[in-house]
């Protein structure tokens, strides 16, 4: 199996993507987005994931990020991603979405085809991951995080979106704290 894009050294910091399957625009609505927030809250508190740099946009999550060194980050974004899932397919069943037919049938025919017994699959197989080596690459990938939103016209100022980091490294109120990186 390939580790080209996969967190494979314990400690160090990496920035990954995870996307949901066919590029589904789940996160749109303001419960699944807290969906993730409150998760990551979690890993933070009980797992020691530190995160450097998030945004979440409407299909995927871009990250940099560490895992403590206790536990690798693929087992940390494996339990992300588990749970996760259970809760967003709980909240498309429990709260209002005009796509809720038409999500859960993607989702469940999403699993279809695999051997062992899943009634929906929200994430894609695993995340892409790729190590943070510089202070270039880390500049390179948190302008790229902050800008999404901007490129894509959500806002017009990546400090405007509610779900990024570029709310911390602007000192405005954020939903989740980060540890923000100091570039040279």
């Amino acid at each position: 199996m390939s580790t080209k894009y996969k967190a494979t050294i314990i400690g160090e910091a990496y920035f990954i993507t995870i996307t949901t399957v066919g590029w589904i625009d789940v996160f749109t609505r303001l419960k699944q987005k807290y969906v993730l927030i409150d998760a990551l809250k979690h890993c933070q508190e009980k797992r020691g994931l530190e995160i450097y740099s998030y945004c979440i946009m409407p299909s995927h999550l871009h990250m940099i990020c560490r895992a403590s060194e206790n536990e690798t980050l693929s087992e940390v974004m494996r339990d992300f991603k588990k749970f996760t899932s259970k809760e967003i397919i709980k909240t498309i069943i429990e709260y209002p979405e005009s796509r809720r037919e038409w999500m859960l049938n993607y989702f469940k025919e999403a699993c279809s085809h695999l051997k062992r017994k899943q009634h929906y699959k929200v994430w894609q197989d695993g995340y892409h991951a790729e190590h943070v080596y510089s202070n270039k690459f880390i500049k390179q990938k948190l302008e790229y995080i902050h800008q999404n939103p901007v490129v894509e016209k959500i806002v017009a100022n990546a400090e405007d979106y509610i779900f990024s980091s570029a709310r911390n490294y602007a000192d405005l109120n954020s939903e989740l704290k980060v540890v923000q990186l100091t570039l040279f």
